[in-house]
């Protein structure tokens, strides 16, 4: 974000370490609650009387709010100023924590949830900036790996603690748990860098180009949600979302390219490294999310899961996340950043693989292999390709292109999600259809089975009954196996995007990689 900022020295000694912790602590909060509902979903959804895939709507309502917002941090930094915002999106992310918790209904919770996304927007790219300035330039490189870590540990300990509370408090305390968290980070933030802030200046807004955006966006979003629900295209309601989305972009595509204060700076999408870095990086991105929710869904869903189990399944992806960034920052200025990222896709399609061979028997050891392999892959996802996404880039459009970068990959979580729960509930359609299909008295096999658990004392109804549940459970289990292995293939195509860019070596702005990578 371009930030006319006031030099200030850098801090020493106890207010060095407070305002990193302070800073660390808002980080901390703010990325746990992109993962923390993921295996709180079911407990969520009987609670308010949902289904498991109007409970998605949490997830993704966070994630659209936010992905909208994140352009506009740069403007309101100079409207109000770095620290002023910082505070703001901590203080308004605490109270709608608290209105999260308080949710009797699902619109209600959706709309505490579009809130938080909303004010989380600028609290990320700000705490990189706020935490670059308070380091001298040389330790520039610790101050962004202590950060990184901050938001590796963080997805891993939301499905844990999430798992934890749905099992044994109850589901609002996944939100409750931010309050103490973000006052703490407040008040620690307020007496470190109240006489920090940025100057302050009336910068121009792009209000047509901001209104199409959350026109487009939304749309898209709200009908990826309710398009199963509402059998898709046979809906008046999915077809006017789709047309209003499409119109929408369009427009905003025209506007944008010819405004003279885009909210997205478009034309960056003509640079080779930006476009290939870009939708490798937020397809890659997409795919990651959708199956960080897809799979403890279908743990505690068909597998007899609790949510604890599945938190922690999930929990071994940043064993090797976080003892290998540092590794991968140190050698990354050495190498071509081309193979780094070649080596994660390929280690992510690896995982997505193994995933495909599950079945409805699936050991624990079985499960956590390639969740411990992925952090492998997670290790080398974002700094390489951010460096190459940033690649040839002047320093006064690195902002822009990490703010557009920033927001394509966020919505393509949201996106993902959506598009994963719908795939999957139409392929355990299709496999249940299938299978019930070998389900008549002509069928040896089935008839054979039918007549041995009559001998056992069942009633052909208790046994058709078996039978069904059975069926039900090998559908939900082929569904979401093709998902993965769809999920590797998509990895393994997404490398020749990589090796469309030509990365030019240069020193570059690590705090906006940064900021961009997260």
């Amino acid at each position: 974000m371009a930030q006319a900022q006031v030099p200030h020295p850098p801090l020493e000694g106890a207010q060095l370490v407070i305002g990193t912790i302070a800073v660390s602590l808002a980080v901390f909060m703010n990325v746990l609650d992109t993962s923390i509902a993921n295996v709180s979903i079911p407990s969520i959804s009987g609670d308010l009387g949902v289904s498991s895939d109007q409970g998605t709507w949490v997830i993704t309502s966070f994630a659209v709010a936010n992905a909208i917002s994140v352009p506009l941090t740069g403007w309101l930094t100079e409207r109000i100023g770095q620290v002023r915002l910082f505070m703001a999106s901590i203080i308004l992310f605490v109270i709608s924590s608290w209105m999260c918790g308080l949710a009797p209904t699902l619109p209600f919770l959706l709309a505490s949830r579009v809130l938080q996304g909303a004010v989380a927007g600028p609290m990320i790219p700000l705490s990189q900036t706020l935490l670059l300035a308070s380091y001298p330039r040389a330790k520039a490189p610790m101050a962004l790996s202590m950060w990184a870590m901050t938001t590796l540990i963080a997805p891993v300990a939301g499905p844990i603690l999430g798992g934890w509370i749905s099992d044994n408090i109850s589901w609002p305390w996944i939100f409750y748990v931010n309050i103490p968290v973000g006052i703490v980070a407040a008040a620690a933030t307020w007496a470190i860098f109240r006489n920090r802030d940025s100057v302050i200046r009336k910068a121009p807004i792009d209000g047509v180009g901001l209104a199409l955006l959350i026109t487009w966006v939304g749309s898209l979003q709200i009908m990826l949600d309710k398009g199963k629900d509402l059998d898709w295209f046979s809906s008046t309601t999915v077809v006017v979302l789709a047309l209003t989305a499409v119109i929408a972009l369009a427009f905003f595509i025209v506007w944008e390219l010819t405004a003279e204060h885009p909210v997205v700076d478009l034309s960056l999408f003509s640079k080779r490294n930006f476009t290939g870095g870009t939708v490798a990086l937020s397809i890659g991105y997409g795919l990651y999310f959708g199956n960080l929710v897809l799979l403890p869904l279908w743990l505690q869903t068909d597998i007899g899961y609790t949510a604890t189990q599945a938190g922690l399944v999930m929990a071994p992806v940043g064993l090797f996340a976080v003892l290998l960034s540092p590794l991968t920052g140190k050698f990354l200025p050495r190498t071509d950043p081309r193979y780094i990222a070649t080596a994660s896709f390929l280690v992510f399609a690896l995982c997505f693989w193994m995933r495909s061979r599950y079945t409805t028997g699936v050991d624990t050891y079985s499960l956590l292999a390639p969740t411990l392999i992925q952090g492998i892959g997670m290790a080398g996802f974002f700094i390489p390709l951010v460096s190459i996404t940033l690649s040839g880039l002047p320093g006064n459009r690195i902002p822009a292109a990490s703010g557009l970068s920033n927001f394509v990959r966020i919505m393509c979580g949201g996106i993902g999600t959506s598009i994963f729960q719908t795939a999957w509930d139409h392929r355990t359609i299709m496999h249940h259809a299938q299978l019930t299909e070998q389900a008549n008295a002509y069928n040896p096999v089935f008839d054979h089975s039918m007549q041995q658990l009559g001998a056992t004392g069942f009633s052909q109804p208790q046994a058709f009954g078996l039978f069904n549940t059975m069926a039900t459970q090998q559908a939900a289990q082929l569904g979401v196996n093709d998902l993965f292995f769809v999920s590797a293939g998509i990895f393994v195509a997404l490398i020749a995007l990589i090796w469309v860019t030509k990365p030019e070596r240069a020193g570059g702005d690590a705090g906006a990689a940064a900021a961009a990578a997260h």
